[in-house]
């Protein structure tokens, strides 16, 4: 129950936020705005069903379960009001809906698909592919922790894909200037990458747009509430044998295959020349005042959010995709308060080194990882995730085997785009 646990305790805000009612959308079609509404309100139900003992696959399968119920009524009935913005000359419209009404109908539609479920419950299939996630946060000596992280093994279940093919969704999002872009992207950008139309067929598309969707969506939030916060974001969807990630700013993901750290991604950051240039071509500029910073603010060059920055900060992710071949032992996930310590290479070390010391129990590899990033001089907040796609006593059986063939080091990406490996697992 780690994933919806952890997802739970980060999302309070979200809860809060839904049972005020105060959840509003630019979209203008009703029942998308409650679906929405519902897909983000599902977290209210987790405790409901984990205190009962119920495993996170059936969670996720009975919660979808139930959406699907809701969504076939008519939501005119929980409409509350219509409005325009504020701003002069915005037409944009907002539609408002009352959250606690359509809460109740949720949970009354949960307890009878439970019901019905007891009577004969449906298959379930779990992920056929190995996976066991280890996560870790802190606030470090900073005021307020500003990271949040987001973990998804059942993403078929909760939204209702029931194809053949194993999707699990991954994220962590660094926020700035305060915590509301960080807790509306961990919040969202997840929804739209399972909403999306292109889900199924390009993944890759999917959950790039999502991070564009997810930034026009907290803007328009921001312009009426007057928020300045932003959050770098970095996510990883796994869809079969192909890992697709995407990325906004200096989060970041690396993969570690038999025992090499392999470089995925480079972080947006203003000293990029490319980001460099785009960034003057807009009319703005890059700066050294302790590091190099947009317009003379931010450290990073692409967000979502910081509405009073756009567009030099860029909402515009970045992604690519990999194929896997087996040969993989884990995907990491981290926040540049622990990039900033912890070379890519070290990770190896410092996780081989933990197996070692546990004789092969990965749960806490991510804590070990957070606490040397601190001890390296790290003040930030810091969130690493680590999920092994392999069974960390074989990784340190392998390694025992054979020290010299998993010696740490860095590989290249390149490798990881030649043609899948025919062999199933």
């Amino acid at each position: 129950m780690v994933s919806f646990t952890s997802l739970l305790i980060k999302l309070q805000l979200l809860i809060v936020m839904i049972s005020k009612s105060e959840l509003k959308s630019p979209i203008i079609n009703i029942e998308a705005v409650a679906q929405f509404k519902l897909m983000q309100s599902i977290l209210l139900s987790l405790p409901f069903l984990t205190i009962r003992g119920v495993s996170p696959l059936l969670a996720a399968s009975l919660i979808h379960a139930a959406v699907d119920e809701v969504l076939q009524i008519d939501f005119t009935e929980f409409k509350k009001q219509s409005g325009e913005t504020e701003e002069e000359g915005d037409e944009e419209r907002f539609t408002l809906l009352d959250g606690d009404s359509l809460q109740r109908c949720f949970f009354n539609k949960l307890w009878d698909v439970c019901f019905e479920w007891k009577k004969q419950l449906p298959p379930l299939r779990p992920l056929k592919r190995f996976l066991l996630v280890s996560i870790h946060a802190i606030r470090n000596t900073r005021r307020k922790m500003e990271d949040r992280h987001v973990l998804l093994p059942e993403f078929n279940q909760l939204f209702g894909l029931s194809d053949d093919i194993d999707r699990a969704y991954f994220a962590v999002f660094d926020g700035h200037g305060g915590v509301d872009a960080a807790n509306y992207s961990a919040t969202h950008l997840h929804v739209n990458v399972g909403l999306h139309e292109e889900v199924v067929k390009n993944p890759a598309e999917a959950l790039k747009c999502s991070f564009q969707k997810t930034d026009e969506m907290f803007l328009f939030k921001a312009k009426r509430e007057r928020l300045r916060s932003g959050t770098t974001g970095v996510s990883a969807l796994i869809v079969g044998n192909k890992l697709h990630i995407a990325w906004l700013g200096d989060s970041q993901v690396m993969l570690v295959r038999q025992g090499k750290a392999v470089t995925l991604m480079e972080p947006h950051k203003p000293e990029r020349e490319d980001e460099k240039a785009r960034i003057e071509a807009l009319g703005g500029c890059v700066t050294y005042m302790d590091c190099w910073r947009v317009n003379g603010t931010l450290a990073v060059s692409r967000a979502i959010g910081d509405l009073y920055q756009k567009p030099y900060i860029s909402g515009d992710a970045d992604g690519d995709s990999f194929e896997l071949t087996g040969s993989e032992d884990y995907l990491l996930l981290a926040c540049d308060g622990f990039f900033d310590a912890i070379k890519p290479y070290e990770v190896v070390d410092l996780v081989l080194d933990h197996l070692m010391q546990t004789k092969g129990v990965g749960l806490k590899a991510a804590e070990r990882l957070v606490a040397a990033a601190k001890e390296n001089g790290s003040s930030d907040n810091i969130t690493v995730l680590v999920v092994f796609l392999r069974d960390p006593q074989d990784i340190l059986a392998d390694c025992l085997r054979d020290p010299k063939s998993l010696g740490a080091g860095e590989d290249k990406n390149c490798s990881l785009k030649e043609p899948a490996s025919e062999t199933p697992h």
